[in-house]
């Protein structure tokens, strides 16, 4: 059987001695988030299977083709879970894998409590542009010093390198869960997930849609209990859905054909001043809003945030707002280092070189 780690180091070899570039992908259901798809497709759903795992360190190490949702299962098995909750947004002709998880760097509802996705890679191993395998950090919290290049590769896009392999810090499973939902505006919502969020109680997921303030508390079943009686509001039935909607944008709220922005703002910022129904999830700092004709770049980085078109419209929008001189110097400065050539991703994040 050939070896899959040693025919992308062939590709890129060859991509980076004729000029060409290369379009890194595991299942392609990121594709739509980020700059343009350039290259030849490098698939790296070859390269799959958990390399270790140890329940009692709380630790796995994955290869970057493993199907996420074999992962989880995995880890549920022994009643663990990955922390922040990443979501999958799988088509019916593809599955999310671990390296486009780690890639597009994205945290579900948990990571209002549990932190985000870069904040639990412990480890990777990469192939540079110039077919190099390289390895960052390790198993271990206090393995991670120096230049922490692993949680670098988190929301890069592939663009520094084919990420081989990832080891993740986990989480148990909660013993319970709760939803709570209440009726509030959205300043009153926006206040309410401020307070909860600077409180004690077990609060790991937060949304305002439609008029209506979700919130999921984990915890035991007792403490569940008292966390209604002191916040009120009606338990959610089959709460998981609502959670699982969001989390993969199947809710009703992400229908329709208007470019989708996401914003992160600071907690208590006022809504941004566009036309049409927001989405507000965590304490109140991810917002979503389905809207054209607005320069939301300058409305998010106004109220001290920033945007990002997440979902494309016809129209040629770029993705991601421009960068300050100094931190696309620094982009810059790492693209050459780990593809000097700039084969790996042409395009998807900003300007490399």
């Amino acid at each position: 059987m050939s070896d899959p780690v040693q025919s992308f180091a062939d590709r890129v070899r060859a991509a980076a001695d004729a000029g060409a570039r290369l379009r890194l992908r595991g299942g392609g259901t990121k594709d739509f988030y980020g700059g343009v798809l350039e290259g030849e497709v490098l698939d790296t759903r070859a390269h799959a299977g958990i390399v270790r795992y140890d329940p009692t360190e709380l630790v796995v190490t994955a290869r970057a083709g493993t199907p996420l949702a074999a992962l989880e299962a995995a880890l549920a098995e022994k009643q663990q879970m990955l922390p922040f909750e990443p979501p999958h947004f799988t088509r019916s002709d593809a599955a999310a894998t671990v390296g486009g998880c780690v890639a597009a760097g994205l945290s579900g509802p948990r990571r209002m409590a549990a932190g985000a996705l870069r904040d639990f890679v412990l480890g990777a191993t990469l192939l540079d542009g110039r077919a190099r395998v390289l390895r960052f950090g390790g198993e271990v919290m206090k393995n991670v010093a120096g230049y922490d290049v692993a949680r670098l590769m988190a929301g890069a896009f592939g663009v520094l390198g084919v990420l081989l392999d990832v080891s993740i810090k986990l989480l148990p499973l909660p013993q319970d869960e709760r939803t709570l939902t209440l009726e509030l505006d959205e300043h009153a919502a926006l206040g309410k997930l401020a307070e909860l969020s600077r409180g004690a109680l077990p609060l790991t997921a937060g949304a305002w849609v439609n008029g209506r303030l979700y919130l999921r508390f984990e915890g035991s079943t007792a403490t569940l209990g008292d966390v209604q009686r002191r916040v009120g509001g009606e338990p959610l039935g089959a709460a998981g859905v609502l959670w699982s909607s969001l989390r993969e944008q199947t809710h009703a709220y992400f229908d329709g054909g208007e470019p989708l922005w996401r914003c992160t703002l600071p907690p208590l910022a006022p809504a941004l001043p566009v036309a049409g129904a927001s989405l507000i999830e965590w304490s109140g700092q991810q917002r979503w809003y389905r809207t054209p004709g607005y320069d939301m770049f300058h409305l998010a980085d106004t109220a001290g945030g920033y945007a990002t078109l997440f979902r494309h419209a016809p129209g040629g929008l770029e993705p991601f707002a421009p960068l300050a001189p100094p931190l696309l110097r620094l982009h810059q400065g790492l693209k050459r280092v780990f593809d000097p050539a700039g084969v790996l991703n042409p395009g998807r994040m900003y300007e490399e070189l």
